[in-house]
């Protein structure tokens, strides 16, 4: 087969022209991207280990875990938006299921299935966007705000800059520490390649504190290329498949499972409100053009990142990075999960960064999510007190799940109580109720029957 008729195939299966691209502009679209996301490669691993996870299969299920729902998302909704481990609920598996809650991380894999099942159940109903409407806005900015302090607590931690304390529960930590100076310094550049738009800041950022780390001594340095690249792919063997359901089998575990498919369903939505406010990315009517197949391809990418053995998968923000420079399509898409295959043979440099190299991207990340606090509003308390305690529940307490119960249902008593409960949909009401149940539903039982015995 020619070029040119290879070319003219993939004008035909993409709808080049429809889009007004080429394949030049979609795989120089698909790069940007790409460099944009690639730091979750070295990230995600990282945070899964911490859970207990074997450090090399994690890389690898990271890897696999975002080829397989890109591809989806390329082939089947023909957009270009990459898929990958998420920000968030990955700190959800890591520091609430596991650390928080006592789960192993097959406990925490089977938690994910399951909610991967159910996201799938809801995108086949067309669910997603009906809850999305019914939780008030307010709600929806501070759990995202709420996650994002939460993730930029762990970044600080790692770096040293605050540390545990036994009479104030947090303090400033040793800032003449090596790791913690580098970390320092690693933000502030980093800050500055953000500000510069150099693409793939974040993972520029993460490499170079980790090189420089290494030249001055503080980390360990490779001593041959193979430290660095390798031919052998780490084996997926220690985490493939290794759910185990008998720990969360549990009605009390309702509101975990409802707390992370919410979290992964608004990373989703998130994502394709940006993307549909882009030329080219939308039907006649204006709504965006493969919705359903795009949340679809998000929902069944949880479900398999469970099997391969990772945390969550949604559809990343930084894809519209990739859209700005021109990308229409799902060969966008093709191109970033080729990219991430040929990650595949880097496993060893994982190995080779520190926490504290990670530490400012997780920061960023951090206060790229609490960018939204201009838009609640503070001036009616029935709307600014639930979301403040989900903003400030969830860091403090080290527990995503905890932000979740204690906004939605002060919002809805408060709304109640002041004669506003028509503002309260059932769905609000519904999540409530599960909230309830998975926090205080036990502890109501037992204060009741101490009073009536």
């Amino acid at each position: 087969m020619s070029s040119n008729t290879s070319f003219f195939s993939f004008e035909n299966f993409f709808s080049l022209k429809k889009f007004k691209t080429n394949i030049r502009t979609e795989i120089l679209a698909g790069i940007t991207t790409f460099m944009s996301i690639a730091y979750i490669l070295l990230v995600n691993p990282l945070m899964l280990a911490e859970s207990g996870m074997p450090l090399s299969a994690a890389f690898t299920a990271t890897v696999w875990a975002s080829i397989l729902p890109t591809l989806i998302m390329g082939f089947f909704a023909n957009l270009p938006i990459a898929l990958a481990p998420g920000m968030g609920v990955n700190a959800f598996f890591t520091y609430t299921l596991v650390l928080g809650m006592g789960l192993s991380w097959e406990n925490a894999l089977a938690a994910v299935f399951v909610s991967g099942l159910l996201f799938v159940i809801l995108a086949l109903l067309g669910v997603p966007s009906y809850i999305m409407n019914a939780i008030p806005k307010q709600l929806k900015i501070s759990i995202g705000i709420g996650i994002g302090f939460f993730i930029a607590l762990i970044g600080l931690q790692n770096a040293g800059i605050v540390m545990p304390s036994q009479s104030t529960m947090l303090e400033l930590g040793d800032l003449s520490k090596a790791s913690t100076l580098l970390a320092l310094f690693g933000l502030i550049v980093t800050t500055a390649l953000m500000v510069k738009k150099v693409p793939g800041s974040l993972l520029w950022g993460i490499l170079g504190i980790t090189l420089f780390s290494m030249l001055i001594g503080v980390s360990h340095t490779p001593t041959s290329y193979k430290d660095i690249v390798s031919t052998e792919i780490p084996s997926l063997a220690p985490v493939f498949f290794k759910l185990d359901f008998l720990a969360i089998m549990k009605v009390s575990f309702i509101g975990v499972i409802l707390s992370m498919t919410l979290v992964d369903l608004f990373n989703a939505m998130a994502t394709m409100v940006g993307v549909s406010t882009k030329e080219g990315m939308q039907n006649e009517d204006g709504s965006m053009r493969g919705l359903k197949a795009a949340t679809l391809a998000d929902a069944s990418g949880t479900l398999m990142g469970s099997l391969l053995g990772t945390s969550p998968i949604t559809s990343y923000l930084e894809s519209l990075v990739g859209i700005e420079e021109g990308g229409r399509t799902g060969l966008c898409a093709l191109t970033v999960a080729f990219l991430f295959l040929l990650s595949l043979f880097f496993a060893p440099l994982i190995q080779l960064i520190p926490a504290f190299a990670t530490a400012p991207t997780l920061i960023l990340v951090g206060v790229f999510m609490m960018l939204d606090i201009k838009n609640v509003d503070f001036s009616d308390f029935t709307e600014a007190v639930p979301a403040f305690l989900t903003m400030v529940i969830m860091p403090l307490t080290y527990s995503i799940i905890a932000g979740f119960a204690f906004g939605f249902i002060s919002f809805c008593l408060i709304k109640t109580f002041v004669g506003r409960a028509k503002e309260v949909s059932p769905v609000m009401w519904i999540i409530s109720a599960c909230f309830f149940l998975e926090f205080f539903g036990m502890h109501s039982y037992k204060l009741l029957s101490s009073f009536l015995l």
